[in-house]
This record gives C-alpha cells, structure tokens and sequence, in this order.
C-alpha cells in the first residue's frame, strides 16, 4: 500500500503528465488552424486554459512545444502499425496489411497538412528537421518491418536472396510518397495515384516472394 506522502507524488506525476498532454493537443489543434508563425505562446495559454507560467514550465519555447507535437504524432503512427503487427495474418498478408496501413497514414498525414497553407508550406521547408524528429518512429517501424520479414523467410514465403536492404526501401519510398502527395505532383510525373496503392504492394510483395 502506498503512504500518504507517496500518494501526493503519484497524483502530481499523473497531473503533470495530463497537464503536458493537453498543452501538446492544443498546440496542435493551433497550429493546425492557424499556422506555426501565427500562434503565439498567448494563443495556447489562453486554448488551453493555462497562464503563460504554466506553459514554460513544460516546454522552453514554441518550437519545442512544436517538437514534441511532431513526436507524439510519430508515437501515433507507430502504434498504429503495431496493430498491424499482432494480428494472426500470414505474413506475406500482414506486409499487404501493413503498406496499406502506411499508406492511410500516409495521406492522412498529408491532408492534416493541406488543411492550412502555412502548415503545408513548413512542412515542406522543414522536411529534414521534421525526419530527425521521427528518427526514433523509423527505428521502430525498420524493426516491425524486419520481424514480417522473419516471419515470412521462416515460412518460406520470402526468398531470402531478395529481402535485403527492404526494409529502409519501404521507407524511403513511403516518404517520398508522402512529398509527392504534399506536392500533388502525380500527374506531372505520370503517376495514376489510385491505382499507387495497389502497383506498390505488387511491387514489393513480388519482389521478394519465392
């Protein structure tokens, strides 16, 4: 059982966190409406119903609180792939399964962005500040990818000549996918993007199936 004293601290750890939380949400509510230069640190003190001294004792300044947005977006995405991973599907179904996840992330992610212009325009200035960020989700997805292709090579599914170096392609290619939707550039680059889906996992899955 816990004492007194250590039921305060657990109370003010759980408050601190739903505090950081909310403050996390609004910011990207905010800068989801209004645009990363247009909200100030006012804006979110007063969304979130917290003063400005609140708000410093969690974050530095805007750009951080920015970061950790970016982040807990990139926590979301992984957990939703992670659902992918536990299912019972065999596993050249559950690589179907997952680039097809990948991909309603994909344009999820981009529409989120197209909602307002002054997102969308940093979003593309900041790509590489952005994918250090997410270099931790990347991590993680690399290692979901590399368990399917466990799986598969040990039920023969996959030919283990092919398999090498997928797992940093899929990536790579999602990512690029992702700007070419940011930029709707599909038709210049002759891409038909509603049969995209479909000629990806064709692509991947054939490429590496015995």
């Amino acid at each position: 059982m816990f004492n007194f004293a250590q039921f305060i601290l657990i109370c003010a750890i759980f408050m601190a966190i739903k505090t950081r939380e909310k403050l996390i949400e609004v910011a990207r509510q905010l800068f989801a409406r209004k645009g990363i230069e247009n909200t100030t640190m006012n804006d979110i003190a007063n969304a979130s119903e917290k003063g400005r001294r609140t708000i410093y004792t969690y974050f530095k300044n805007k750009r951080e609180i920015y970061n950790a947005v970016v982040e807990k977006e990139s926590e979301q995405l992984v957990t939703r792939l992670r659902e992918v991973l536990a299912t019972d599907l065999k596993p050249t179904e559950k690589l179907m399964s997952y680039i097809d996840k990948r991909f309603d992330i994909v344009v999820e992610t981009v529409h989120h962005h197209q909602d307002n212009a002054m997102l969308r325009t940093l979003f593309i200035r900041e790509v590489k500040r952005v994918e250090r960020i997410r270099n931790l989700a990347v991590e993680k997805e690399m290692e979901m990818l590399r368990q399917i292709i466990r799986d598969g090579l040990k039920t023969g599914e996959f030919d283990p000549e092919k398999v090498d170096g997928v797992y940093s392609t899929m990536i790579m290619l999602f990512q690029g996918i992702e700007l070419s939707y940011m930029r709707a550039n599909f038709e210049q680059m002759g891409v038909d993007a509603s049969k995209l889906r479909n000629q990806i996992k064709q692509f991947i899955i054939n490429g590496i199936k015995k």
